[in-house]
């Protein structure tokens, strides 16, 4: 835990690279200090096929899937620094954006748990 989940246009990973990209939102979320430093899980999924207002814009967009207990003030924080940094990465591309969701702790379950 957590999870940062990114999908973005396939071009996104001709400007900079998938491991570059990763990195960026990895040390990000790290700098919040909201979670451990070997919890943090960051992934990409480049598309080619999609549509954006019936338009091939380039977008980046993170699904952030953290453990419940953190406050609305930490979480907008967190997906502040994270689209700043992006914003930066990536001062043409139109569209950068990030969403955080919660885990329950009582649904929550992985393979150490059971």
């Amino acid at each position: 835990m957590p999870h940062f989940v990114i999908d973005c246009s396939k071009n996104i990973i001709k400007i900079k690279s998938p491991e570059e990209i990763i990195q960026k939102v990895y040390d990000t979320a790290e700098s919040t200090e909201l979670f451990d430093k070997g919890d943090i899980k960051v992934r990409i999924n480049p598309f080619e096929y999609y549509t954006i207002g019936n338009t091939k814009d380039d977008f980046i967009h993170i699904f952030a899937n953290i453990m419940e207990g953190r406050t609305a003030t930490q979480k907008r924080n967190l997906s502040e620094k994270i689209i700043s940094e992006l914003k930066s990465m990536f001062p043409d591309v139109p569209i950068i954006s990030i969403n955080i969701r919660d885990f329950e702790k009582a649904t929550y379950c992985n393979k150490s748990m059971v």
